[in-house]
């Protein structure tokens, strides 16, 4: 599962000699597992057999990164309750409906209709607590309501959950080797606790990188990999060509065909770094991978930026990326998780 090589693919090469007898690693976890966890056995039974099916090293390091996500995400509970579900759920239906024309009557009448267990889908849909349970809904809803299928597009509009709250498109490109037989499909598993530890311990350490500090991949975990590392090459491309750049980590919009605002910048270097426009288009669609910083762009931009500083410039930074999401009820930012979950990490490596 371990995407690359390279010392700091969350260390697949990170200290040869570090222990991976199961039985040991167990130990460790139990120790480093925070008090408030319940079932800490079998916390650390998941998360020893997800390490050891990717090939992730499990040092302290990386041992302590995960439990920090997961207490962030969840307090480590499998199946973790957001408030007021029910309703946030019902409101997006009524967006959906008010987007496609649909009368609010006929969405109304349509959730009154008995479910399997004979509550109405309104009382049902009133009563969820948590994303598994949304998540099961909904599969009902497509499946047995005409209406429902209309309203939804055929799609399960829940795309996160577990303890780790992962994506569950995340989860099912990555479900090859995963190690656990199962009945049920891949979304099911995000919602258990083995399958939600297994692939968000993928989505936050199985990729390689050269970040000094786990507080850059606590960021990528919120903001998509390689992030803060695609932040500071905007950084840097910004304080060269003067333009005002956001530092979202995001080079090339998803399915852009005219180029953005971090393309553009680029391009006004063309001819000083010897690129041409189809050049640096192909080289900034490696913004998904390490080998986006063995590009000519990418070299010669920092090249440039630091001789006009005049010093060193940071390879990674935390990106400007506000939190939206209907279960967010304040400002929150990529920048405030990855700090939260820098803290939590910083207590479990003291422990």
């Amino acid at each position: 599962m371990c995407l690359g090589l390279l010392q700091g693919c969350a260390g697949r090469r990170e200290a040869a000699q570090e222990e991976t007898d199961p039985a040991k690693v167990r130990a460790q976890l139990m120790r480093l597992l925070p008090a408030q966890a319940k079932d800490r056995q079998g916390w650390a039974e998941d998360i020893q057999v997800a390490f050891q099916a990717q090939g992730l090293a499990p040092s302290k390091r990386n041992l302590c990164a995960v439990l920090a996500v997961t207490e962030q995400e969840s307090t480590f509970n499998a199946d973790p309750q957001v408030p007021n579900l029910g309703r946030i759920a019902r409101e997006e239906i009524d967006r959906r409906a008010a987007r496609l024309h649909i009368p609010g009557l006929l969405v109304d009448g349509a959730l009154r209709t008995p479910s399997a267990n004979g509550q109405s889908y309104q009382q049902r849909l009133l009563a969820v607590r948590s994303e598994k349970q949304l998540s099961a809904l909904y599969d009902e809803v497509i499946d047995r309501l005409p209406l429902g299928r209309t309203l939804l597009g055929g799609l399960n509009p829940v795309h996160t959950g577990g303890p780790m709250q992962v994506s569950v498109d995340f989860a099912e490109q990555h479900a090859k080797g995963y190690p656990y037989a199962h009945q049920g499909s891949i979304r099911q598993e995000v919602f258990s606790r083995r399958g939600g530890m297994y692939f968000g311990i993928a989505h936050l350490l199985g990729y390689p990188t050269h970040y000094d500090r786990q507080l850059y991949r606590f960021a990528d975990f919120n903001a998509g990999w390689y992030a803060s590392r695609n932040a500071a090459f905007q950084a840097a491309l910004s304080r060269v060509t003067g333009a005002s750049l956001a530092l979202d980590g995001d080079l090339i919009a998803p399915g852009a065909i005219l180029p953005g605002s971090t393309e553009r910048a680029a391009r006004t270097l063309g001819r000083q770094l010897g690129l041409r426009n189809p050049q640096i288009r192909a080289q900034l669609e490696k913004e998904g991978s390490l080998a986006l910083e063995e590009t000519a762009l990418y070299r010669g931009v920092f090249a440039l930026a630091e001789a006009k500083a005049g010093k060193a410039l940071p390879r990674a930074v935390l990106p400007g990326i506000e939190l939206k999401s209907p279960k967010i009820t304040r400002k929150l930012t990529t920048a405030w998780f990855a700090g939260r979950v820098d803290e939590r990490y910083q207590r479990c490596m003291k422990r």
